[in-house]
């Protein structure tokens, strides 16, 4: 009985953590946006190299901005697409340690952070931007990073409610554990395969 009770109290202690943590990311989002009202710099979620050919497009217009591509087409590619743009090779930074959407976020945060990057574009297909911007929301509000969403036109249908749910869920799980179970779905697909 008396393990039940601590069970139940243990997991009000953790809800109730949780949702004052996230609770502080509007506050921390309008202070960003304060300090920082114009993006600072460009991220390029890959999946498209229309989705790079965007971002080499925004980087042309904003000659001060550097443009981060989070696992894009293969580096050889990118650089030709933003090459072709009159993109130099400095300012475009490729990043190949992201495996989906969730790891394209907190593989980048850190090095956001570390250059004092408060505001960012961020580049996707419209039927992505949805779960994008809950990615986003957690993982960038919740280190006090902005972003302004740049849709990429694609007319494809939307993702379904259950992938934007699943992969907020592990935005929160990242923030809570510093981990985004981007392992554990490993596992179960490699698990799936194997029947």
């Amino acid at each position: 009985m008396k393990l039940k009770r601590f069970w139940r109290v243990g997991t009000i202690g953790v809800i109730s953590i949780l949702l004052i943590g996230l609770s502080v990311i509007p506050l921390r989002l309008s202070i960003a946006v304060r300090q920082a009202p114009q993006p600072e710099a460009i991220l390029v979620l890959g999946g498209d190299a229309h989705r790079e050919e965007i971002g080499a497009h925004l980087a042309q217009h904003n000659p001060d901005l550097q443009v981060w591509v989070s696992t894009g087409e293969a580096p050889k590619i990118s650089r030709a697409i933003f090459r072709s743009a009159g993109i130099a090779d400095d300012r475009v930074h490729l990043d190949y340690r992201a495996s989906d959407t969730v790891t394209n976020f907190t593989s980048l945060v850190a090095d956001f952070r570390r250059q004092g990057i408060q505001h960012l574009y961020v580049v996707t297909s419209d039927f992505h931007m949805p779960r994008a911007r809950v990615i986003g929301t957690i993982v960038l509000g919740s280190n006090g990073i902005a972003f302004t969403p740049v849709t990429v036109p694609t007319g494809s249908p939307r993702e379904s409610w259950i992938r934007i749910v699943r992969d907020g869920g592990r935005s929160v799980l990242w923030l809570a554990t510093g981990r985004t179970g981007a392992s554990f779905r490993e596992v179960i697909e490699a698990h799936s395969a194997m029947q």
